[in-house]
């Protein structure tokens, strides 16, 4: 099969998705335009199975589907082809992008249902759809920001779509204006690496960047690493660029699934996978990223811990899972950091979705303390909650178990890892496990607390269905990665498929240092605390909720610092945009109203006074004009005669 056609399809679809609904944005028939954009979506989804089954087919050497439609830019040394690749990295994420995108397409015909303007909404599904496909596809980086860029404005669209609501169209600007702080160092790494090396397309840059680590903190590397990695913390929600994503849980409930667990919040950690055979010339850059990641980690765990709404609580789960990802890109764990943005598009889409039935069955209800006892109610999605949890607290033999204590193990053991970066992810690790069972605890388990005029109901097919598949592959989908040093023991050997599938594309690390048993006793130490502090939020939640009261009250300043988030939000206004603001206004009132206005005024009433003057000359009468000609005559005689 024409590997080209298949490309342009995968596309295409949903491009034509986002032209039929956008044409008709004023529909109110949900079901069409669901069924539109969810027929576009999974044409997506069957050209990537294709692909890579396509990838499959070939020798490991001619994994790599390449196509260039045409010569976008060419100026000067710069020549910028449209093209596009398809290998084993973006085959991966191709597959994630359309096949949990489609799924999020079908939970939305039953979730919008009632919307007004669902056929817009469709149409921001499928044109985001579009974009991230850029995104990944892109073979040099100046497409790669072309869907970059893309998939931003969608976030705001999709965001805002609710605009007539302030709050959310204000977590619609600020996710756009805190987006384009990191593009602007997106855009600089770019035009380092440009005049370094004169390409900006990845195989080149691959092949020309010297193969000699960077020890200074100014080689051009290492440079462009870091400012490519601000873009990164914009997009993928790092300290200190991560404030949007939690304010972006103001959309619809499906964006939440689509951009913040499975797609746009992932590009970052693409890109340094994608870099990874650069990054690694570039040890400083490493750490930096590793730290912010483990930092990031840790700071969005504890928030979660004591938030309210259950999307927020999701929000800074997936803010700290970010973190991870970031994590194992800083200490060279590319195939893990990859393994894992796919494991959390599983459980966390699950989990969002799971939120949006929650929300959906309770009215448009989100705080969990008005909920509790819900699980009898709705009994799909509490069975495939419950599995999207036991996989993100990091239970055997669940995806989340796999991916992040294969993450755990590389910040311990490779050269570019150290025990504290281990400590910071296993105490998050134990932190995600309280506030993910406390969420639970609150939601579905123990008495119920909503009054006797909400009456929660499942969801309908349309919005079960994705839960179910999705749920399913939070339970295999960690089987791709199964250690080594689980494989040995267990039947049959099975290999670490990922790791095989992606070695021969990412950047290879020196080989790490700790024994098979010193893995066995920190994946032994993770699990066990995880399983403990979950234990721990069962019983403060459920058994005995006063105990949670008083260790509330006990840690007062500490639980109100977390409960605020640290304040960082007011630290920003008082900081960075309040002084902006008044900076500006005076800048406008002093240089723009009192300079520049009051010039243009003086200027403009002397061109006028002249004008008035120069019109009482040219009066148009002939008596005059002869006045003043005799009148000059005699002063030119005059001046004659005296001369």
């Amino acid at each position: 099969m024409n590997h080209a056609l298949l490309i342009l399809t995968l596309l295409l679809a949903p491009l034509l998705g986002f032209v039929f609904n956008g044409l008709r944005f004023r529909s109110a028939n949900g079901v069409l335009a669901g069924a539109v954009a969810t027929a576009a979506s999974t044409i997506s989804f069957l050209c990537s199975i294709a692909l890579y089954a396509i990838l499959l087919s070939r020798p490991e050497e001619e994994r790599h589907l390449a196509t260039r439609f045409y010569e976008w830019i060419s100026v000067g040394n710069l020549k910028i082809p449209f093209g596009f690749v398809v290998d084993q990295i973006s085959g991966i994420m191709i597959l994630i992008i359309t096949g949990v995108g489609s799924l999020i397409h079908l939970f939305s015909i039953g979730y919008m249902s009632h919307d007004e303007r669902p056929a817009k909404f469709f149409a921001y599904l499928n044109l985001f759809l579009f974009n991230m496909l850029l995104l990944v596809l892109g073979d040099n980086m100046v497409v790669t920001f072309v869907g970059w860029e893309g998939v931003g404005l969608c976030s705001y669209l999709l965001i805002g779509f609710w605009f007539s609501d302030p709050d959310k169209a204000s977590a619609g600007m600020k996710a756009f204006v805190t987006n384009r702080i990191g593009d602007a160092g997106f855009i600089i790494g770019m035009f380092i690496l440009f005049f370094t090396f004169g390409s900006l397309s990845y195989a080149d840059l691959i092949e020309l960047v010297p193969k000699t680590v960077e020890t200074t903190w100014f080689g051009p590397v290492t440079l462009a690493c870091l400012f490519l990695f601000i873009g990164a913390a914009g997009k993928s929600a790092q300290i200190p660029l991560y404030v949007w994503l939690p304010d972006a849980m103001a959309g619809p409930t499906p964006v939440s699934a689509l951009i913040h667990a499975a797609t746009m919040v992932t590009a970052g950690v693409y890109l340094f996978v994608r870099l990874s055979p650069i990054l690694i010339l570039a040890p400083h850059a490493m750490e930096v990223i590793a730290w912010t990641g483990a930092a990031t980690a840790l700071v969005a765990a504890t928030i979660g811990m004591t938030q309210w709404d259950i999307k927020k609580i999701l929000a800074y789960s997936t803010v700290s899972q970010l973190g991870y990802m970031f994590l194992a890109v800083g200490v060279g764990a590319f195939t893990a950091a990859l393994f894992h943005l796919m494991t959390h598009a599983f459980f966390k889409a699950l989990m969002f979705l799971g939120s949006g039935s929650v929300i959906h069955g309770m009215h448009e209800e989100q705080d969990v303390r008005k909920m509790g006892g819900l699980r009898k109610y709705m009994p799909i999605t509490h069975a495939t909650f419950v599995l999207g949890w036991l996989a993100i607290i990091g239970m055997p033999p669940f995806a989340g178990f796999f991916s992040k204590d294969e993450i755990l193990w590389q910040a311990y053991s490779s050269p570019h890892g150290s025990k504290a970066l281990w400590l910071v992810g296993a105490v998050t690790a134990v932190c995600t496990a309280f506030y993910m069972t406390r969420l639970m605890a609150l939601t579905f388990w123990g008495k119920s607390r909503f009054g006797r005029d909400v009456h929660p109901h499942e969801s309908g097919p349309t919005m079960t269905i994705p839960l179910i598949v999705l749920g399913i592959l939070s339970i295999i989908g960690g089987w791709a990665g199964i250690p080594h040093v689980m494989g040995e023991i267990l039947p049959g050997h099975p290999p670490n498929l990922i790791q095989n599938w992606l070695s021969p594309v990412i950047g290879k690390v020196e080989a790490g240092h700790g024994s098979a048993v010193v893995e066995w006793a920190l994946m032994a130490v993770s699990v066990s605390l995880a399983g403990l502090a979950a234990v721990l939020a069962y019983y403060s939640y459920v058994m005995h909720p006063k105990v949670a009261e008083a260790a509330a009250k006990a840690f007062g300043p500490v639980h109100r610092a977390m409960a605020n988030k640290y304040y960082v939000d007011e630290f920003y206004f008082g900081a960075i945009i309040n002084p902006l603001v008044r900076t500006s206004k005076a800048i406008w009132y002093y240089v723009d109203v009192k300079l520049i206005d009051k010039a243009t005024y003086v200027a403009g009433d002397l061109v006028s006074g002249l004008a008035s003057f120069v019109k009482t000359v040219q009066s148009g009468k002939t008596q005059n004009y002869a006045l003043y000609m005799a009148m000059g005559l005699v002063v030119i005689i005059a001046v004659a005669l005296a001369s």
